[in-house]
């Protein structure tokens, strides 16, 4: 019951950081991009973690757990990898520049 509550005040505040960032996602370049997604998947991830919590206490298993958390990384891993192609095309903008 607590790791709910818990997952659901984190959800609280990732939402509303992801509401704010959402503008910039698309405008700052890789660090807002990096920011909105850590967010976004935040979200995600505590929604998942809060489901994954019910299944558990249903099922008496761990593998709503062992799901989730694959999930959460291969989500972390994807927005690493858009991260790392914004920021590898801001580098070579600024490397083509005078």
């Amino acid at each position: 019951m607590k790791l709910a509550v818990t997952g659901l005040g984190a959800l609280a505040v990732n939402l509303t950081c992801a509401f704010m960032l959402a503008r910039f996602k698309s405008h700052g370049g890789s660090l807002a991009k990096a920011a909105f997604l850590s967010a976004h998947n935040d979200v995600l991830a505590n929604v998942a973690i809060i489901a994954a919590g019910g299944l558990t206490l249903w099922t008496r298993s761990l593998w709503p757990d062992v799901v989730v958390g694959l999930g959460i990384a291969a989500m972390n891993i994807d927005a690493a990898r858009e991260v790392w192609t914004a920021a590898r095309q801001e580098q070579s903008e600024a490397a083509a520049r005078p």
